[in-house]
């Protein structure tokens, strides 16, 4: 973090009013501070060497293998199990029981029989139990059609068709990546102070990149020969995720304060920078074709999703045409690229804001180390209800609305008592609203609004009205955390939670967005990123594109 003294000069923060609606958040675009980009960064500066202790695969590629590295003065070890999956146990969904592979991150170098237990355990997923050595704990199936393509491809002597690996980008996809003391494994608190994995998602970014490198590993190997690295650096980890990851926005809003404000932040001193050099000239403008290519080569089914990718398609060739010489070498540059490009799409804004912030390390890569906090909402009893009704009125405008119309409370969302995962049911059409989670943040709101008493303090309101006292927290948390609300109505017709899983994704450093409906997507984590025997180019993937 910078000294006081020293902070750079920044513009005005986009407020939150703009920033923190859902259709905003679902155009959201990996940047230089999205979180596989920090680990990577890190990995490359300690000179990090990932070595290969252990691997027992027969000629099938059936086994396990365990991977090493250090990174920040401790040992870390991923113990990969790939199993004989019949196709038909073989699916993405959380219902699953079977995968092709598990994985465990594991706090050291495990032992053999650390091996054994985990050998044994990580193919049964939850149904298993884990110890605080175990960090992370992860499955993924194969890309079927890829990964047998590129088996033939290589036991023939031939590299894989190059627009076929373009075109899916993961030879596997991983259906869950768990943290954070799920099934016995290390509660955060463990790891949270060590340096390189005390920022957000940082051991699960460290998991999803040594299993890429296992996948690589293990298609040359059933294979019999090596991937081009071009290739090869082009395969990344595909993932599935569903609603199961949605509430967590709104669920840490301290934590998503902390994460948008970041790059806000950094958007906010970029635009600030009186000139540009040659050189950051030059960079900008290769960064301009990359995303046009990268646009380009994102082809997904949904046709709302296309419709968008198509758009930005369309209007980059206009953000391109006003980086024009006289602009880019005149005073504030990128503050006047910035006020142009209001005049464009959403997606496209964000892709623009995304990409001013990547040549400018220097400026804003200090901003990572405010992206995890330990801060939690609390309540402040002694306020009075003028202030309180006057916090209400500043930022929660956008929540005042009649909560007995149809279409503001449509759906509900809840836990399946079956796999203990969340669920959006339509509140007129399924049961179970009486079994609703309280993500009804906005509804809470608006009915803690009609209850306030001005010449009352908080402490009396609550003995009167207990039920509002999580939405008493709420309000009094957003007055210091303006970005830590999804500033829409979560059960109303229109939320379309795909919108909260890209914003989140988007900060892991995800890319090629794939949705397959309104509750989940797919997505590609890695794609470009260096390989283990690569770490000295580790800054520059931004949205990645093929060359073969």
């Amino acid at each position: 973090m910078l000294d006081n003294q020293a902070l750079p000069a920044q513009m005005p923060l986009r407020p939150p009013s703009v920033v923190m609606r859902l259709r905003r958040m679902g155009a959201s675009f990996p940047t230089r501070l999205s979180f596989l980009r920090t680990l990577l960064r890190r990995l490359s500066a300690e000179k990090a060497e990932v070595s290969r202790p252990v691997w027992v695969m027969d000629a099938a590629g059936f086994g396990h293998a365990v991977y090493s590295v250090a990174l920040g003065g401790h040992d870390y070890s991923l113990v990969a199990v790939s199993n004989d999956l019949p196709s038909d146990q073989r699916t993405d969904r959380v219902i699953a029981q079977a995968w092709d592979t598990a994985y465990v991150l594991y706090d050291g170098v495990p032992t053999p029989d650390e091996v054994a237990r985990i050998v044994e355990d990580a193919p049964k997923q939850e149904a298993a139990r884990f110890t605080e050595r175990d960090l992370v704990l992860s499955r993924a199936n194969k890309s079927v059609r890829l990964f047998a393509h590129v088996v033939e491809a290589l036991k023939t002597g031939q590299q894989p068709d190059a627009k076929l690996v373009r075109d899916t980008g993961y030879l596997m996809r991983t259906t869950a990546v768990y943290g954070n003391g799920k099934f016995g494994i290390a509660d955060r608190s463990v790891i949270s102070g060590r340096p390189g994995l005390n920022g957000p998602f940082m051991a699960e970014m460290l998991t999803v990149w040594l299993i890429r490198g296992f996948t690589h590993d293990l298609v040359e190997h059933v294979g019999g020969a090596k991937l081009a690295p071009q290739l090869k650096r082009h395969l990344g980890i595909g993932n599935s995720t569903g609603l199961g990851m949605a509430p967590f926005l709104v669920s840490h809003p301290m934590l998503l304060n902390a994460w948008v404000r970041a790059r806000e932040t950094a958007l906010a001193r970029v635009r600030a920078i009186e000139t540009l050099s040659p050189q950051q000239i030059e960079t900008l403008y290769g960064l301009t074709i990359r995303a046009a290519q990268h646009l380009a080569e994102w082809q997904v089914v949904d046709e709302i999703g296309q419709a968008r990718i198509d758009r930005m398609r369309q209007e980059w060739p206009q953000v391109a045409a006003v980086m024009e010489p006289k602009l880019m070498t005149g005073r504030r540059p990128l503050e006047r690229l910035w006020q142009i490009g209001g005049t464009f799409s959403t997606d496209t804004q964000e892709l623009l804001a995304a990409m001013l912030i990547e040549p400018f390390g220097a400026l804003v890569d200090d901003l990572v180390d405010e992206m995890a906090t330990d801060r939690v909402p609390c309540l402040d009893p002694s306020m009075t209800g003028a202030s309180l009704r006057a916090l209400i009125a500043r930022d929660w405008d956008w929540a005042m609305c009649d909560y007995e119309a149809a279409d503001a409370c449509h759906q509900f969302w809840y836990v399946s008592e079956a796999k203990a995962e969340p669920r959006l049911g339509v509140r007129h059409e399924e049961e179970g609203a009486d079994q609703e989670s309280p993500l009804d943040i906005a509804r809470q709101v608006c009915c803690l609004a009609a209850d306030i008493k001005p010449t009352e303090t908080v402490a009396e309101l609550l003995a009167r009205k207990p039920q509002h006292r999580a939405a008493v927290r709420r309000v009094q948390a957003l007055a210091n955390a303006p970005y830590g609300e999804i500033r829409d109505n979560l059960i109303g017709r229109d939320c379309l939670p795909v919108d909260m899983l890209r914003c989140k994704l988007a900060f892991f450093g995800a890319a090629k967005f794939d949705p397959k409906s309104d509750r989940w997507t797919r997505i590609t984590l890695c794609q470009g990123a260096p390989l283990a025997e690569g770490l000295d180019d580790a800054d520059d993937w931004w949205l990645p594109t093929f060359a073969p």
